[in-house]
Order: structure tokens, then sequence, then C-alpha cells
């Protein structure tokens, strides 16, 4: 689970946070950071994705700590500094800050339903992250973890080839033709993002499918965040480029 908390605004509030270096990060899920106070720690790293751009050795980073005696690895890591921006990399608050946006009215592309259920069965063995009932209406949701930004603040998705992610959108078109609504909504876990776009020289296939999607009724969404030492929240919308 992730260690934020939400609030009554929708902000998801960090614990508290040990600051360190980044030594390197390696076999996907753990990484060696040097705290502050001279000490090394292994720690979690909530993320399975090639973290392009946001892994780089020698940058502070913040962990928070869980003292479950069942943890091998009492710390996780939550954001990195970046020369742009903090970035968080715990790809488990996304979800958690959209469906707690959704829950405060912070997304108008998104309002208007009675009911917000998350992780629900659908498609072939899947799990969409939201599901938002009302009105006898249906919308589902993917959320995607955004942290790659280039170029002079564009934001791209993916970092790695995804397969998974490529599923996804056959699955939310599958709904908008079963008479369904379906928002595929990208989150960027930094602050210096100005437009999105599909990473098409990383993954050719998904920038092709993301376009398809969105033409055949698939609804895509940006939002950034505004992160700090305190917390992290939905900032507003980013203006997306298909190509």
């Amino acid at each position: 689970m992730t260690s934020a908390v939400c609030d009554n605004s929708g902000a998801l509030r960090w614990p508290e946070l040990t600051e360190g270096t980044l030594i390197r990060r390696y076999k996907r899920f753990l990484a060696d950071v040097r705290l502050d106070g001279g000490l090394t720690v292994t720690a979690h790293c909530p993320n399975s994705g090639s973290m392009m751009g946001c892994s780089e050795p020698g940058r502070p980073v913040f962990l928070s700590r869980h003292d479950n005696p069942s943890r091998k690895n009492p710390y996780t890591w939550e954001m990195i500094r970046m020369p742009g921006s903090l970035v968080g990399i715990n790809t488990q608050v996304p979800n958690r800050l959209t469906a707690a946006s959704v829950r405060a009215g912070l997304i108008p592309e998104l309002a208007g339903y009675d009911t917000v259920k998350s992780e629900v069965g659908y498609g072939v063995n899947s799990r969409i992250d939201l599901l938002l009932t009302g009105g006898g209406e249906a919308c589902f949701v993917e959320i995607k973890n955004c942290t790659l930004v280039e170029g002079g603040g564009r934001a791209l998705f993916p970092d790695a080839v995804t397969a998974r992610g490529l599923k996804h959108l056959g699955e939310l078109q599958a709904e908008v033709r079963r008479g369904n609504h379906a928002v595929m909504f990208f989150l960027v876990q930094r602050m210096d993002a100005m437009v999105f776009s599909p990473a098409a020289h990383i993954d050719p296939a998904y920038a092709v499918e993301l376009r398809k999607a969105a033409g055949n009724g698939v609804r895509i969404l940006c939002y950034d965040t505004e992160i700090d030492l305190r917390s992290i929240r939905l900032r507003g919308p980013v203006a997306v480029e298909l190509g």
C-alpha cells in the first residue's frame, strides 16, 4: 500500500519523510540510498517501469519508513528531486489521488456520477482502476502514472514498452462499443509538464493504439500535480497532443 494518506481536500499527505541521496536503482524494486546521516539503506522502489528521467544517481530522494516487522526493507522511495521539479515515483499514488480527486469534485470531466468504485473486474482478466456509475450510465477510467518529461516540458507515456497498457486501450474501446463511457487518464507526478504526448519513440505501437482509441471514442485526459514535501494534490489539466 502507498504510505500517503488522503485528506478531505482530495490531497494525499506524505508521512514523515527521510532525505538521502540515490546511489542506484536495481532489480526494478530496490534502491540503495545514502541517508543524510551517512547510513546506507536499501529501500523498496514501488515502480516497475524504466523510470527514465527520474532515477539518476546522486539526486536527492525522499523515503517513508514503515515499522512493519514483516517488511524486509522498512524504507519506501516516494520522491526524487530533479532539476525542474520534485517527481513522485510511487505508482500506487496516482490511483488513490485520482479517486480522491473525483470524489472531491476536482475533475469536471469525471463529475456527475453517484458512485466511485476502484479495482472492478472487467474485460479479459483485467481490473478497471475506477468505475463511475450514475443515472444509468457507466464510465470506465484507466489511470496511468507519468513521470517522464522531455523537450522543454513534454510529458510522455510510456517510459518502456507496455503490452499491458496496449491491452487496456483495447478494453476501453470495447467498453465504448458496448455503449459505455471510457477515459484514459494520465497523471503527471511532477510540475514541469506543459503538454502530454504518447512516447512514440519508446513504444510506437502504444502511440498508434492511443490515437486509435481516441478516434474510437475513448476520452484522453492528462492532469498534473502540485507536489511538495508535505503532500501531493491535483493541479490542473495538461494539453494533450496525440500527433
